[in-house]
């Protein structure tokens, strides 16, 4: 079984100095050296999360891959929400149905309404409800190395995209979700030790913390869980899309409070996603940030 199908299995070919590698934003898993293990070889699951229905947006690769691939083993249909990584996304399909669920596809640009709404019609189109929504999607632009240079354009698609999109699918999927039902959304260590650099981006993922708290307290009502799982630096096709190849070589090496040295792969993301969308293991958890950054301090 190639790498590309399955992921890394040695975790020390996880730890950099990587090939120098640049792509063109948004990135593709599919041409990463060394490939993101999304645990396609290693998760097996136990039915948590059998018969429910999950949105992934951004789950063709990187940490989304993972969760879409976790959830599957769990017992979850899953809709995997994408922009238009065709190839990407038809390998994490393929690998979802392999655990004997079902998985649609719909491409887009999240960072437009009408996108939004197409996920939502077609999983409910498709299965009649949504149990959970995984907001993931996200824009990570090239480094500026002064904030005035980043243009307005970059800044309403960088926020349309990764904290506009996330009201956009929760307001959409809450019509949809009965008691019991989860929303796990994805910040970033950047909330509370931003880069400079990518201050954009940054910015959309401190916004997505305040996003989770105030959205927990609406929906528990409803018997809605929301909570937020802030990554460190991972393997993912955010980074040779975002950095130069200096960077991408060391990446995760030399992270400022980072003492692991190296930068997590999406499966690391995967059971965490699994427990704060299984109401059985985190029924009492809402308007968390889990903090899952090798060892980076969000507080």
């Amino acid at each position: 079984m190639s790498t590309k199908a399955s992921g890394i299995q040695d975790m020390d070919k996880a730890t950099p100095p990587f090939k120098a590698q640049q792509q063109d934003p948004v990135g593709l898993e599919s041409k990463m050296d060394p490939a993101p293990d999304y645990g396609y070889e290693t998760y097996k699951g136990s039915g948590k999360l059998k018969g429910k229905v999950s949105i992934v947006t951004g789950g063709d690769s990187g940490i989304g891959r993972a969760i879409a691939m976790h959830y599957a083993r769990e017992g979850a249909h899953v809709c995997i929400a994408y922009l238009d990584e065709h190839e990407d996304a038809e390998q994490i399909k393929k690998h979802v149905v392999e655990c004997g669920v079902e998985c649609i596809l719909v491409p887009g640009d999240i960072s437009q309404e009408e996108t939004c709404k197409d996920i939502v019609d077609k999983t409910v189109a498709k299965w009649g409800k949504v149990d959970i929504l995984v907001n993931n999607a996200a824009y990570q632009g090239p480094m500026v190395d002064d904030f005035r240079k980043l243009s307005r354009e970059r800044l309403e698609f960088t926020f349309k995209t990764n904290i506009i999109a996330y009201f956009s699918m929760a307001q959409k999927c809450v019509e949809h979700m009965a008691k019991g039902s989860a929303i796990v959304d994805i910040c970033s260590i950047n909330a509370y030790m931003p880069q400079p650099a990518i201050l954009d981006y940054a910015s959309t993922k401190g916004a997505i913390v305040t996003f989770t708290k105030g959205l927990s307290h609406q929906l528990i009502s409803k018997g809605i869980r929301v909570n937020c799982i802030a990554p460190g630096p991972v393997w993912t096709p955010l980074i040779p899309s975002s950095f130069d190849e200096e960077t991408v070589a060391h990446f995760g090496k030399e992270t400022v409070g980072a003492p692991i040295q190296r930068p997590a792969q999406p499966k690391e993301y995967g059971p965490p996603a699994v427990f704060l969308a299984d109401e059985s293991q985190s029924s009492y958890i809402l308007g968390a940030v889990l903090a899952v950054t090798g060892g980076m301090l969000i507080s």
